[in-house]
């Protein structure tokens, strides 16, 4: 092994293990990768290019330049799009009519729904969507969440395994340009007919046998409801909500919101300020303080009766939140994985005057926090319940760290003409590139015709793009640009080709199913495709196996891995509102990555004659 080959290979290895330890997030693993190749070459080191040519260091920066990167920076508009003026929620609502009482209808249902979602928009964003409508059936039906969310998670890992609009599936398509020699990128119609039979072998599998693998888990007490009365009911809020009305001689009289500091002394939320008929927004912690207004609040007894110390005359509520704050909207969120807050408390992170919202309640195992929210340490799986304007909502949900699962307020209904003109077109984009246009062609011209047509706005556009996806993007093709300019590729493809050649050409599509499939499950399929596909597009060429079958192979094995929570992030959503164990996704998961790698053993061979 050469020296720029031991050193690509360590600039991969090193910054994946510190992903994998959490010591480093995988976005910035991705940049520190593109930069030490491009510092590396200009210093002389051949490793995007010959040896002593400093002036190729701009290659290692490939990955932002391509067609791929262009293409999802579009996606994230059109989904978010569709996300704005509620059609894929009003898709998703419409289940709870179809579904009845019958778990196995439910359950086909959702993963259905889920898988189709997941097609057209991102596979998290899909699960997030529907994550909801299945809390909200399980309580009108009884049936329990553990038996809906795996099956929605699933789902959306099995349609994204038959679309090219899949981050992994459209990188790895790319890679197959940098090859050496170059090969033909894969197409929407190449993913559709193998993946599609692969993920309709999988959701039949799901609702017929594969609920009798899943967990019989009693939920925990919190509850997503479609009502914010209920999800103050089931962050066991109603016994904790007090009203403080301000005295004359009270020593926060005359002073503004946030000069009271109650939230800092006591550990309590002040959800709003009654005065008179109105209620101002505690979001605003200019508002002055005045005699005869009422604050409401959250937390313990003592903590609210320890204000009486300061002039209040302090007694629990007896109106519902919902009536007393008619004009905030009430949000869930979950904290995903590897999130930059994980391990900061929310004021670490100033998050009222940064997000708009105040946190009332955050729910962690078993039990819901309602005092001194602001200064526990946020864990991954956490569950906030947030109140705020209904206008920051849309800022809300542009965030990477958190997961908006539910929303509630007294209103909203679609807005048809523009779901109309959205749907029209997403649908022509779809229609083009099945007419062969090329996806980030057709894709950049329908996020274009969103702004021109002024259904998103321009700051909203750059709000709604996923920065850290396409960092991790960019960054992993330069690395993978690198490991086929050293020949590195070619190095390990050459093991595998001594591995796998007495078996044939099926023999490498199921070394490359396995391959990428392992390290999935604790990489994520959004990485291991991307660090397995040069390899086996290597290995592809130099048995003369068709390279494209292979790389669409190495591309579905990181959607169909189904058997630890770690091998997708919306397995990790649904873990809290479930009650779900790491064992569980083992046990679920098992027979249906076996069932998925024969359905692929079946379909390659079919759809591409090997």
């Amino acid at each position: 092994m050469t020296f720029p080959q031991i050193f690509v290979l360590l600039v991969l290895a090193v910054p994946l293990i510190l992903v994998f330890t959490n010591r480093l997030r995988e976005d910035i693993a991705a940049l520190l990768m593109a930069a030490l190749l491009g510092l590396a070459q200009y210093l002389g080191l051949g490793v995007v290019g010959p040896a002593n040519t400093p002036e190729n260091a701009h290659k290692a920066l490939t990955g932002f330049g391509t067609p791929e990167v262009i293409a999802l920076l579009a996606l994230f508009v059109i989904t978010a799009c569709l996300d704005k003026y509620g059609v894929t929620r009003w898709i998703a609502k419409k289940l709870l009519s179809l579904g009845g009482q019958s778990e196995r209808r439910l359950i086909g249902l959702f993963a259905f729904t889920a898988a189709l979602l997941s097609m057209f928009m991102n596979t998290l964003a899909a699960g997030a969507l529907i994550l909801p409508s299945a809390l909200n059936a399980s309580r009108r039906t009884g049936i329990k969440p553990s038996k809906l969310l795996i099956p929605i998670a699933y789902g959306t890992m099995l349609g994204g395994a038959a679309t090219y609009l899949t981050t992994a599936n459209i990188i790895v398509s790319g890679l197959l340009r940098l090859a050496n020699p170059p090969q033909q990128p894969l197409s929407m119609l190449n993913f559709i007919p193998t993946g599609g039979f692969v993920a309709i072998v999988g959701l039949l599998f799901l609702t017929f046998i594969g609920r009798r693998f899943l967990p019989d888990r009693e939920p925990p007490v919190v509850r997503m409801d479609p009502s914010s009365d209920e999800l103050t009911k089931t962050f066991h809020l109603v016994e904790r909500t007090w009203e403080a009305e301000v005295t004359p001689e009270s020593v926060i009289a005359n002073k503004p919101l946030g000069q009271t500091h109650i939230g800092k002394s006591l550990g309590m939320a002040v959800l709003g300020i009654r005065r008179g008929n109105r209620v101002l927004s505690a979001s605003d912690v200019t508002h002055k303080i005045q005699a005869g207004d009422v604050l409401l609040i959250v937390g313990r007894e003592e903590r609210a009766l320890q204000l009486e110390q300061s002039g209040l005359r302090v007694y629990p509520s007896t109106q519902p939140i919902s009536a007393l704050l008619r004009d905030s909207i009430f949000a869930e969120v979950i904290l995903p994985p590897r999130s930059s807050v994980e391990g900061k408390t929310l004021r670490d992170l100033e998050f009222r005057a940064r997000y708009g919202f105040t946190a009332i309640a955050l729910w962690r195992g078993e039990r819901s926090y309602r005092t001194d929210v602001a200064t526990l340490e946020l864990h991954a799986g956490d569950t906030l319940l947030l109140m705020g304007s209904p206008e920051k909502l849309a800022d809300l949900k542009s965030q990477h760290d958190f997961v908006v699962v539910e929303a509630v307020s007294n209103g909203g209904e679609m807005d048809i003409p523009r779901v109309t003109l959205t749907l029209v077109i997403a649908i022509g984009a779809l229609i083009a590139l099945f007419a062969g246009m090329p996806v980030e062609i057709a894709m950049l011209t329908a996020a274009v015709l969103t702004l021109l047509t002024g259904l998103m706005k321009p700051d909203e556009v750059y709000q709604v793009i996923k920065w850290r996806a396409i960092f991790l993007i960019a960054g992993t093709i330069s690395i993978s640009y690198a490991m086929v300019q050293t020949n590195l590729a070619q190095l390990f493809g050459d093991m595998v080709v001594r591995l796998v050649a007495p078996l044939g050409a099926m023999g490498l599509v199921a070394g490359a199913y396995l391959l990428s499939a392992a390290l999935t499950q604790v990489m994520g399929g959004q990485i291991s495709p991307l660090v397995v596909a040069p390899i086996t597009i290597s290995a592809a060429i130099q048995l003369g196996v068709n390279p494209q079958a292979v790389a669409l192979v190495t591309a579905i094995a990181g959607s169909i891995s189904f058997i630890t929570p770690l091998s997708h992030p919306v397995n990790i959503i649904m873990i809290t509102p479930a009650n779900y164990t790491f064992r569980d996704f083992v046990r679920s998961g098992w027979a249906l990555t076996i069932v998925c790698f024969i359905a692929l053993m079946i379909a390659v061979p079919l759809f591409w004659k090997l």
